[in-house]
């Protein structure tokens, strides 16, 4: 099945990683500089900074305060979560703030998330369907497929860094 242009992008990017310490990742500060953020370092939080980065390469917009995940929240179209099809922007609550990234399928209690900042690099995660706020989509992109239901492995995300 075809994806939307964003999420191959976004697949092709699994793997990138912070690196611990002073130096900081060539592609995630490549990233920021790109989008020019006021952020210097692979430390502060960056799953909206990854997002955005996604949908630019994708000739897509995104929020003004794309760092802030919960502003994702507001972006672009509402999607039902009867409708959610791969690349669609998840938004979810955590304490201290939130956390974006892009559906890639659903078990029955949560999502599997591609997004920036899991595990402190671009991952593939569980994040309970319970702490989702929002499902976004591009307006006037097509909705590729609809759900996917996965296989329930791996542990559930609590805290994404």
């Amino acid at each position: 099945m075809k994806e939307p242009r964003w999420l191959t992008f976004a697949r092709s990017q699994i793997g990138v990683r912070e690196i611990p310490g002073p130096r900081h990742s060539p592609t995630i500060m490549g990233w920021l500089r790109k989008l020019k953020s006021w952020v210097k370092d692979d430390e502060t939080p960056w799953c909206g900074a990854f997002a955005a980065i996604v949908m630019q390469e994708a000739g897509l917009s995104i929020p003004t305060e794309y760092l802030r995940a919960r502003a994702w929240a507001d972006w672009e179209a509402n999607l039902r979560s009867t409708h959610v099809a791969p690349g669609a922007v998840l938004v979810f609550a955590r304490g201290g703030g939130g956390h974006v990234g892009f559906y890639m399928g659903e078990d029955e209690t949560a999502f599997h998330v591609l997004g920036g900042n899991q595990g402190n690099a671009v991952s593939i995660t569980r994040i309970a369907k319970a702490r989702c706020i929002a499902i976004r989509w591009p307006r006037g992109e097509p909705v590729i497929g609809g759900p996917v239901r996965l296989a329930q492995n791996g542990q559930l995300s609590r805290n994404e860094a």
